[in-house]
């Protein structure tokens, strides 16, 4: 896994052999944080490639082949999202995406690796201003504390986090989901991604189990990402009478989305006959 100088290509190996790769110009950056090894890459074709403890974050060009399904589909689904939390996101992408809302009033974001943060803001511009917007609140610190901690309560909750190894493990509990319930207006959504359907079958089984326990509802979905072992799966835990099947086109058209198409909402919902019926046996 890593970065080989011979063939000038990054490559993330996933189970089975499986494998994602770029090529690669030079590696920018490159350091141990507190919590994580750092890289940074300048691809040959997407821009710049953020990399943590070996794993593919994102890529300059389609990055928003993430951001987009991770965001606008709870957004939209919520008939007035004023108040979010991300927890994780620090390129800045996620809370790009969710300041693009009118209604929103404020978006918090919490981030365990201060590095990540500025590595973003120096060297790529994915957050495009949106660290400097007014309603941004930006904390360096562990989302899982301060998901129990705080006395704030939130429309849309954002898990944007690595897999569930290290730092990110806790944001996969069941203890985890109960809290982020517990913070949710009386009508909320809270949404994680949960990793490639083929290759990480049984940590989607494992996180759609926890949150059934937890949440009203919770529905299943995935999209193809540019860099990750496709497709990638979403997990969405609603609280209260909201029906994610449906999202608001009209405010949509105001957004001039590039990957996830509002008017195509149900495609989400594609999956592998046989994760399909995985998932319906839990």
């Amino acid at each position: 896994m890593g970065y080989n100088e011979k063939e000038r290509a990054f490559i993330e190996w996933y189970p089975r052999g499986y494998g994602v790769g770029f090529k690669v110009k030079e590696r920018l950056f490159e350091t141990q944080t507190k919590y994580q090894r750092l890289e940074l890459y300048e691809t040959e074709g997407f821009g710049k490639l953020l990399v943590l403890d070996g794993t593919v974050q994102l890529v300059e060009v389609g990055e928003e082949s993430y951001h987009e399904p991770l965001v606008h589909p709870v957004m939209l689904a919520h008939p007035n999202p004023r108040r979010v939390l991300i927890i994780g996101g620090g390129d800045g992408g996620t809370l790009r995406e969710v300041l693009r809302h009118e209604t929103v009033e404020k978006a918090t974001m919490v981030e365990i690796d201060e590095l990540v943060v500025e590595v973003s803001k120096i060297y790529m511009n994915v957050a495009r201003g949106a660290f400097e917007d007014p309603r941004a609140e930006v904390m360096v610190g562990d989302g899982v504390k301060y998901l129990k901690e705080t006395d704030e309560r939130f429309d849309v909750i954002i898990a944007d986090s690595t897999d569930p190894v290290g730092p990110a493990k806790l944001l996969f509990s069941e203890e985890f989901y109960r809290d982020a319930y517990e913070k949710l207006n009386d009508k909320g959504l809270y949404i994680t991604q949960a990793g490639s359907v083929y290759l990480f079958t049984n940590e989607l089984l494992d996180a759609y189990k926890a949150m059934k326990n937890v949440f009203d509802r919770v529905y299943y979905f995935s999209f193809p990402v540019i860099g990750y072992a496709s497709p990638w799966s979403f997990l969405v835990g609603v609280k209260g009478d909201i029906d994610f099947t449906k999202v608001d086109v009209e405010r949509a058209e105001k957004l001039d989305l590039y990957y996830y198409d509002p008017e195509r909402h149900e495609t989400l919902f594609q999956m592998p006959k046989y994760v399909r019926d995985l998932l319906e046996r839990v």
